[in-house]
């Protein structure tokens, strides 16, 4: 057998760590040599105070490096009470970006089938109150979602606490048709609306600013 004809293989194997695992590795190496640093810090500045101070006793590294991670850790428990006290207050208001927190952005609610039938049976259960306080007063809306005649509940839009309905007063049942009231900016360019005449349908808000404008006809 021709010699030349072999192919030998040696060598020592060889292993390398992936990208993510090298980033943390050399956050984590960064990370403690700062720590050393500081400790190294802390220890030289407590010392040069030494000679001023008699009475304070001399700090070596490892008293240095313990006062520190005391340092850290009650640094790291405050912050973690701050979090906590922070989504106790407003859960579900923060997201995490990377390693650190930010508002969620608010937006329109998910526009399913269920949400859509939701929203068009809330402006329905004021329809009926509408109407019923203007057979009451000589077919007259209240003046304002202000008015006490209806309950404050009854303005809500569903899903968001506290907004009202967009609502036009001073106008009657047996009016020309116009929009009544319709749902605030938190729904979109799309919003639903009760018209004077009773019809509810979705309407884009400029078609329904458009009819503000215009007035009955």
């Amino acid at each position: 057998m021709d010699p030349r004809a072999l192919v030998l293989l040696a060598g020592m194997p060889f292993f390398h760590l992936t990208d993510l695992s090298q980033a943390r590795l050399e956050s984590v190496s960064f990370f403690l040599v700062l720590f050393l640093l500081v400790t190294l810090g802390v220890k030289a500045l407590w010392n040069r105070l030494g000679r001023d101070v008699p009475r304070l006793p001399r700090l070596g590294f490892g008293a240095a490096l313990a006062l520190v991670s005391l340092w850290a850790l009650g640094f790291q428990l405050v912050l973690s009470m701050i979090a906590g006290g922070r989504e106790l207050m407003t859960p579900g208001a923060w997201e995490k970006t990377g390693t650190t927190y930010t508002l969620t952005r608010a937006g329109p609610p998910p526009e399913g089938e269920l949400a859509r039938e939701a929203r068009r049976q809330r402006l329905e259960e004021l329809r009926e109150a509408l109407w019923v306080h203007a057979a009451r007063n000589g077919q007259s809306f209240p003046a304002s979602d202000l008015s006490p005649e209806l309950p404050e509940a009854r303005w809500r839009v569903v899903g968001a606490s506290g907004l009202h309905f967009i609502y036009v007063g001073g106008q009657k049942a047996d009016g020309p048709r116009a929009p009544l009231a319709y749902e605030p900016g938190l729904f979109g360019p799309t919003r639903w609306v009760l018209f004077t005449d009773g019809d509810l349908r979705q309407v884009p808000i400029e078609d329904i600013h458009a009819a503000l404008l215009r007035g009955p006809p």
